[in-house]
């Protein structure tokens, strides 16, 4: 209703006039329509989509909120049980063995280098009591960080990282045997 009555008053206007040559085809409507406008007439168009768009640009657009940062991950629970540290697969064992060979091999080559003497001599004279000593006292400093829940990893920092102690304490540990080994062959000091 609302378009027949749109229709009505566009054909009404003084602004448009059919002409007298429209053509009808076989369904009885005029194919061409063309309103003529009088060369004093002006016709106004108005865009509203630029309104629309001025309006949208005009309004402040929100800022998101930064979603904050997840908390790092935690750090899993060292276990402290005894069973747990001195385990095969424990953080102790290899650790310390890697560190008493560290130990071992440098003073083993300084002894070697001012007295020579081999190993076996080294150890038959006196040095029991030294590697006894040693031992004890390398095992309680390496054990008590660890029964107290510190991790060896998160100590680690830079050049000396975890990973890197041990494969220095297990190339100290074949150094060692390859030392023993190689004065045994020989009969006598390396140097």
């Amino acid at each position: 209703m609302a378009a027949s009555s749109a229709m009505q008053s566009i054909l009404a206007s003084p602004l448009t006039r059919v002409t007298n040559r429209s053509r009808v085809n076989q369904f009885l409507v005029p194919t061409c329509f063309v309103p003529h406008l009088s060369r004093n007439s002006t016709l106004r168009v108005r865009c509203l989509a630029d309104d629309q768009e001025d309006q949208k640009e005009q309004l402040p657009t929100p800022t998101p909120t930064p979603t904050p940062p997840p908390p790092p991950p935690r750090a899993p629970k060292v276990s402290t049980k005894f069973s747990d540290v001195l385990a095969f697969s424990g953080p102790a064992p290899e650790r310390i063995n890697g560190r008493l060979a560290m130990i071992g091999f440098v003073s083993a080559l300084a002894v070697e280098l001012s007295n020579g003497q081999d190993v076996f001599t080294q150890i038959s004279n006196g040095g029991i009591p030294w590697f006894l000593g040693t031992s004890i006292l390398l095992s309680f400093a390496s054990l008590i960080p660890l029964f107290k829940g510190v991790s060896v990893e998160s100590k680690s920092d830079g050049v000396m990282t975890s990973n890197a102690e041990l494969w220095n304490g297990r190339f100290a540990m074949l150094g060692l045997v390859a030392l023993a080994f190689t004065e045994y062959v020989k009969g006598g000091t390396l140097i």
